[in-house]
């Protein structure tokens, strides 16, 4: 079992990636090799100062040596340091086709109304993401139900490249979903996403956030003034009491289900300082790990670029056979 799967340095995490990816890529560094990396190619479809977008890679690489991705276990790396992500990207787009592109939901998404304003890689970057899968001949790619698209459409692609040219470069690899619970929703409204995107701070859980700040957003989340019943599924129509009670079964490796019997009767005012006292415990050890990582920068640097080497040489054979399956000269 191979899991390949990367995210995009954007800046700090939260806790909605902690719970819905981080902590599963951690605990899969047990099961399987594991190939993890920081998209920062990805990153680029839309502006962001270079300044920036190094100081981001960097973050991002030490919250996920805090949160337990161990590069003696697994390769950790940003793919702009391993050319066979681009070099592979240009090779499956000539076997990708347009109508395949234009079903893709999530670009209808980002690129919102002003679809002609948007850069060419934000169209295509779903074939980037093939590559970023292929090269390492991935079994598993780790994702939510939204996702499953992109792993589908990594299958089309490499599907017909066997077909075009008759021979067996890839491995299908199969998508890899969550368990139910992953999805973290805001703090101040349970209709959305926690995200780094929201103006509000207080919608989310920032891993960098101290103990004082934590209980305070929890303090403060959104909830309602019924108690907690005694079966799950009476929360539905309650969303930010269902995310409250999420978070809590998430952390504590417990079913939503065994989390309202115990509470069965309580208000929210009784729930709140046990589920900030497990978020506190929880997030204290990785924060400090995080800032020791911060200040030591070269540190981190010297993990990705020893991943880099490490993810160089394993994608290298299957960038060599697709060059030569498709006739092409090339010094590989």
């Amino acid at each position: 079992m191979r899991i390949v799967s990367g995210i995009q340095p954007t800046g700090n995490l939260h806790l909605g990636n902690y719970i819905g990816a981080i902590r599963r890529w951690a605990a899969m560094q047990d099961e399987a090799e594991c190939f993890y990396f920081l998209a920062d190619l990805h990153a680029i479809t839309v502006y962001v100062s270079p300044d920036e977008l190094r100081s981001n890679v960097r973050e991002m690489a030490g919250a996920l040596l805090a949160c337990g991705i161990d590069p003696e276990r697994s390769v950790l790396f940003n793919h702009a340091r391993v050319a066979a992500h681009a070099e592979m990207a240009w090779l499956l787009s000539c076997v990708a086709r347009i109508g395949w592109l234009n079903r893709m939901t999530q670009f209808k998404e980002k690129s919102g109304k002003n679809r002609e304003g948007v850069s060419v890689g934000l169209y295509s970057y779903p074939i980037l993401q093939a590559a970023d899968v292929l090269l390492y001949q991935a079994t598993h790619v780790p994702v939510g139900e939204d996702q499953k698209q992109h792993v589908e459409l990594i299958r089309d692609i490499a599907t017909k490249f066997h077909n075009d040219y008759g021979q067996e470069v890839f491995t299908l690899p199969d998508a890899h979903i969550g368990e139910t619970g992953a999805r973290i929703m805001s703090l101040r409204d349970g209709t959305a996403k926690m995200s780094k995107s929201d103006p509000s701070d207080m919608s989310r859980i920032n891993l960098i956030d101290d103990s004082d700040t934590v209980a305070q957003k929890i303090r403060k989340a959104k909830t309602d003034a019924e108690p907690l019943p005694d079966s799950f599924d009476a929360l539905d129509g309650r969303p930010e009491a269902r995310n409250l009670v999420t978070i809590y079964a998430a952390l504590s490796d417990r079913t939503p289900q065994s989390v309202v019997e115990e509470h069965s009767g309580q208000g929210f005012g009784a729930f709140k300082p046990k589920l900030a006292e497990l978020l506190v415990e929880t997030l204290r050890p990785i924060a400090a790990r995080l800032n020791d990582y911060r200040a030591h920068p070269d540190a981190v640097d010297s993990v990705l670029e020893r991943g880099a080497e490490r993810a160089a040489a394993v994608a290298a054979p299957t960038l060599s056979a697709a060059y030569k399956a498709m006739g092409l000269f090339a010094r590989h």
